[in-house]
């Protein structure tokens, strides 16, 4: 770079002062010194961020606490040698309690829980009936009551059925398919059959389940009877007795 600057120098001050530059060795240096800085630029750009770090790691004696290169990994810290190995782990211990010391403490980020652990057991069964008293004014048949008996404008709106939406969700994806790749899928018999069925397996469903009104006729909450649970159901396989048939000699 200096040399090209004192060429430069020479070439500018020929032409102020008059003199031809033509077949002036400065120029053929020019153009050489030119060509090296527009190939090293690339290089240079590069190299940029830690020219600068040095320098300035040179002129204030500190690393910068932003710079993110800090956070990168150091194989070199995982080689100790044997004889610094105790005063090591002494000064990590005294380094980690300064962190710990120095660190703001920030709470975890946690999902908001209700805590219950004050709750008695006189207000874990209240709140226990209140919930079976409102599962069971939920219930359809309670509501077919409640409807027959209100004078007041009745708002029609369609029941949500899982398995209906489930049923029609698989339709719609079989046709689909069936839609794009232009062919037709065959049903199985057992699908057949859930076809079938599931037109009258939503209604039979609503007509023979009544739910449980026992907790409407409860107002203390020590008669709540707990629900019962359900038995699990087990298998067992059968073994037929194989025999073995005696061989003609």
């Amino acid at each position: 770079m200096l040399t090209y600057l004192l060429d430069l120098t020479r070439v500018i001050g020929c032409k102020v002062s008059g003199k031809s530059i033509s077949g002036d060795l400065s120029i053929r240096r020019l153009v050489q010194a030119r060509t090296v800085l527009e190939r090293i630029r690339p290089i240079d750009q590069k190299l940029k961020y830690q020219i600068e770090k040095i320098i300035k790691a040179a002129t204030t004696g500190n690393v910068d606490a932003d710079d993110p290169l800090r956070f990168r990994a150091n194989p070199a810290a995982l080689e100790a040698e044997s004889g610094d190995e105790s005063t090591g782990t002494v000064d990590d211990e005294k380094g980690e309690q300064d962190k710990k010391a120095t660190k703001v403490y920030r709470p975890p980020k946690l999902a908001p829980v209700h805590y219950d652990g004050d709750e008695t057991e006189k207000e874990r069964r209240e709140r226990l009936l209140e919930r079976a008293k409102r599962k069971a004014l939920s219930t359809s048949v309670m509501e077919e009551l409640r409807n027959e008996f209100y004078d007041g404008p009745i708002e029609i709106k369609d029941a949500y059925d899982s398995h209906k939406a489930k049923q029609n969700k698989a339709l719609q994806e079989r046709v689909q398919y069936e839609e794009d790749n232009m062919l037709r899928l065959s049903l199985s018999k057992k699908e057949k059959n859930l076809g079938k069925q599931f037109g009258t397996m939503s209604s039979l469903k609503d007509l023979t389940s009544f739910g449980n009104f026992s907790a409407l006729d409860v107002d203390d909450a020590d008669d709540l009877q707990p629900p019962k649970k359900k038995a699990k159901k087990v298998y067992k396989k059968k073994w037929g007795k194989k025999g073995f048939r005696k061989g003609r000699r």
